[in-house]
């Protein structure tokens, strides 16, 4: 009785831990709906595998769990769309169950350690956290054999370049690959969205008479002569 207990608040705290992870943590700042339950479900497969593990000791426990590690260190992300940063939370996902899970580990300790990862996650993926480093891999229109040269051309198309590294150059079409990660200048915001243009109704004036017309596209005025008086011959 008292080890289903004690496994309950264990699986308690990991269950608390890995959602403060994924949805106050993760998805408020990446917003990947996606791989949401795939931390998720690992977490709470890993705690599961761990606490069956320790259930069975010494009746091949030992033998499940190199099956285990083996296991793990065949999996590979091999998603091109898994950013470096995601893969971070990952990591943390597998060790807070296997934290958790086990049993024989004290509570105090368990929720101790779990706060240390959440805390470390939080503070070594937050947005403040070198807010103006940017990391990205341009097609440049030229070919910059000189380094100042190429420099010059990185900080006036993005900011200040703080490392970079040319990836391809091609002489043929005049044109060269770098990764490059800069320092996004002070003030850049998006600009502002265009208003549509509204047009405004004008009025209609009567239709002209064909020779007002033609005498307007030859650029000459007819003006009106008064009526010639009649003659009287008696």
């Amino acid at each position: 009785m008292d080890s289903l207990r004690h496994l309950a608040a264990h699986l308690g705290l990991d269950l608390t831990a890995i959602c403060l992870l994924t949805f106050a943590i993760y998805y408020p700042r990446h917003r990947r709906r996606d791989l949401v339950p795939a931390y998720l479900a690992l977490n709470v497969a890993l705690f599961t595998i761990v606490a069956a593990l320790a259930e069975v000791g010494g009746r091949g426990g030992m033998a499940l769990g190199f099956g285990l590690f083996g296991v793990l260190s065949i999996i590979r992300l091999r998603s091109d769309a898994v950013q470096h940063q995601e893969v971070a939370y990952y990591f943390t996902t597998l060790v807070l169950g296997l934290i958790c899970g086990l049993p024989h580990l004290r509570f105090a300790l368990a929720a101790a350690l779990s706060i240390v990862l959440l805390l470390v996650v939080y503070a070594a993926d937050h947005p403040r956290l070198f807010a103006r480093a940017r990391r990205a891999v341009i097609t440049l229109d030229a070919v910059h054999t000189n380094p100042t040269a190429l420099r010059a051309d990185l900080a006036r198309r993005l900011g200040e370049p703080l490392h970079w590294t040319v990836m391809e150059i091609d002489f043929v079409r005049d044109l060269m690959v770098v990764d490059v990660r800069y320092r996004e200048p002070v003030g850049t915001s998006a600009p502002a969205p265009t208003q549509p243009h509204i047009r405004t109704p004008t009025p209609t004036s009567p239709p002209a008479s064909p020779s007002a017309s033609a005498s307007v596209a030859t650029g000459h005025v007819d003006v009106p002569r008064p009526a010639a008086p009649a003659l009287d011959t008696a």
